[in-house]
């Protein structure tokens, strides 16, 4: 089968949007109305004193030379025209005009076609919500197709777990598909092309501007079943993106925290207004009514019964010390248990001495 080609209007289209980036940018609070505008509209609304200009541009507009710009970087196009363009993204009211591809448009079109689950959280997330967004995205990543935006924190995560449960992923990026952001993901961007895809609405060559993001979070919504809140805190883009699945009717879920920590907001209003509380792989996996539970958590992974007294202790909380306390272990004897949850993958050190509990 011949990959699809967006056709000249569309592509038009993307021009027009990195034409006018910086304008946008300056307007991003009202992106979503200006992105439902048509394209001499859209001109004239953000323009300025280069509306002129940017319709003279529009109008000269060259299609070879962007085919050309996509080709030599690996990226193909896909555009709302296109039967095969993603049913979920039509139900956005300002769907992207083009779809801008790395890691093959065909494969793109296969993980969409699956049922999938949007995993999203905040950048500066804590070992808790890293830990939990790669375990659920590890454990449903053979049935489901895992979204994410390739943030720093819980995206990175979400996909990593994705990766690792040998499972294709999804990232949605807002800058160009074939350049990871933020740059430090490089190798991440790297596995996602091959085991699965980055997909914008953006072309190539594009560099990240503040309203790409929230323009980005729409996508994600939209192109999946369910969305799962990890940690947020209010007013975070992960919050916006939830704002988007409740406004097309998708399902939503979130993780619990400890109700004392702000990135906690996020997960416990999903769950106080009617979404799915996620404490697992396994509630994702009955949410799309499928069979099969995953392998258990770390707690019935321990049959010593100190051992699971300590993991007991430290997912309550405690420090070691006085974890060592709560499970009758002198410190000796506790660290030797430590060593050994650790070992078997249950707690993972972290920096200062603290642990975390895998889920």
């Amino acid at each position: 089968m011949n990959a699809p080609r967006a056709c000249p209007d569309c592509l038009r289209r993307a021009w027009l949007l990195v034409r006018l980036a910086g304008h946008l940018d300056m307007q991003r609070r009202d992106v979503a109305g200006l992105l439902e505008r048509v394209d001499a509209d859209l001109i004239e609304a953000v323009g300025g004193s280069l509306a002129g200009d940017v319709q003279a541009e529009w109008e000269r507009f060259d299609t070879c030379a962007y085919r050309e710009r996509c080709d030599a970087v690996g990226v193909q196009t896909l555009c709302r025209c296109d039967p095969a363009y993603p049913a979920r993204l039509r139900d956005l009211d300002a769907a992207p005009a083009v779809l801008h591809v790395a890691g093959r448009v065909e494969r793109f079109l296969e993980l969409v076609a699956r049922d999938s689950v949007a995993i999203v959280g905040a950048r500066r997330a804590s070992p808790y919500a890293m830990e939990n967004a790669r375990a659920l995205a590890r454990g449903v990543a053979d049935r489901l197709t895992v979204i994410s935006g390739m943030a720093s924190g819980v995206d990175t995560a979400a996909h990593e777990g994705a990766l690792q449960g040998r499972g294709a992923t999804i990232a949605v990026l807002g800058s160009s598909p074939e350049r990871p952001y933020p740059p430090s993901g490089r190798r991440l961007h790297r596995d996602i092309l091959v085991a699965g895809a980055a997909v914008s609405e953006l072309g190539p060559g594009v560099p990240a501007r503040r309203w790409m993001f929230p323009a980005r979070n729409r996508i994600i919504a939209a192109l999946a079943d369910m969305t799962v809140v990890v940690a947020a805190r209010k007013g975070s883009g992960a919050m916006l993106t939830i704002a988007e699945a409740e406004a097309l009717g998708r399902e939503l879920g979130g993780v619990p925290g400890q109700v004392t920590a702000p990135l906690s907001w996020g997960p416990h209003i999903v769950v106080k207004r009617g979404g799915r509380l996620v404490s697992g792989p396994d509630d994702l996996l009955v949410a799309f009514g499928l069979d099969g539970v995953p392998p258990g958590s770390a707690r019935e992974r321990i049959d010593d019964p100190q051992l699971a007294g300590l993991l007991d202790a430290l997912a309550d909380g405690y420090e070691p010390s006085d974890a060592f306390a709560q499970a009758g272990l002198d410190a000796e004897r506790g660290l030797v248990a430590l060593a050994a949850l650790e070992m078997s993958g249950c707690v993972r050190r972290r920096a200062g001495g603290r642990y975390t509990i895998v889920p």
